[in-house]
């Protein structure tokens, strides 16, 4: 089995612009995730998929691999299909990991890639459990429920499932939730697959674009990891996630 990584980045980020190219010690946030993704073992080829000559020049610079894409993607999926779309070599799997993800972990790239030794699988994606009332309730954090075999059943960015009768705050003391991280895996054909899909009704209820998949029959297989996804949306983000390194050299 040929794995392909592919770091979507781009550099016009209504909330950060580019946030790509934003320092983290002495090395670009993409250079951060790059090397975790190409070290973490899981890919047989790792590479940057960009829109914007800046972060190709940066990933060329600290000697990565990258290729120049089209602008007018609405997502990281899109553009992880056109560099497929282009890739001289056949690959059986691609890993999506977006450009802001500079903790990514080995743990979560290397189980996703393991989900494809069942020749059934489609995409496969992660989970995480939620240990605190604030992130269960947090609407810019996606949750995720799925079936006895480990499969999607919904995303949303209300908690689920509603616990009727039971006070909020006792909750996570009764029911075991879990917030979607964010890194997806796809089998070759079907990402050729899903990029075609238009928008659909529940994608656009939402603005998550794994509802189209569901929306369309499409089985998402997911699996848990204990290691935690710090993505980079706003310069107070990469503000923690500095502070956050910080601590660690402590």
């Amino acid at each position: 089995m040929k794995v392909l990584a592919i770091i979507p980045a781009r550099y016009a980020s209504t909330r950060f612009p580019g946030k790509p190219l934003a320092m983290i010690g002495n090395k670009p946030m993409i250079q951060h995730v790059y090397e975790r993704v190409a070290d973490s073992g899981a890919a047989d080829e790792t590479l940057v998929a960009t829109d914007d000559e800046r972060i190709a020049d940066a990933v060329e610079n600290f000697g990565g691999k990258v290729l120049l894409t089209i602008h007018k993607h609405n997502s990281g999926t899109d553009r992880c299909g056109e560099v497929l779309e282009r890739m001289d070599e056949e690959y059986d799997v691609v890993i999506n990991v977006q450009g802001d993800e500079p903790f990514v972990d080995a743990e979560q790239l290397t189980t996703l890639a393991k989900v494809f030794q069942n020749p059934k699988a489609q995409i496969a994606t992660l989970m995480k459990k939620i240990e605190d009332l604030e992130t269960l309730m947090d609407r810019n954090v996606v949750k995720v429920v799925c079936d006895k075999g480990g499969r999607a059943l919904f995303f949303s960015r209300q908690p689920l499932p509603y616990l009727r009768g039971a006070d909020e705050r006792d909750w996570l003391a009764k029911h075991a939730y879990y917030k979607h991280v964010g890194i997806y895996a796809f089998r070759s054909s079907t990402l050729a697959q899903v990029v075609q899909m238009p928008q659909g009704v529940l994608e656009r209820c939402e603005s998550l674009e794994q509802l189209r998949w569901l929306e369309n029959g499409i089985p998402i297989e997911v699996r848990e990891t204990t290691a935690d996804s710090f993505s980079v949306d706003t310069p107070e983000d990469l503000k923690k996630i500095l502070e956050l390194k910080a601590s660690r050299k402590k």
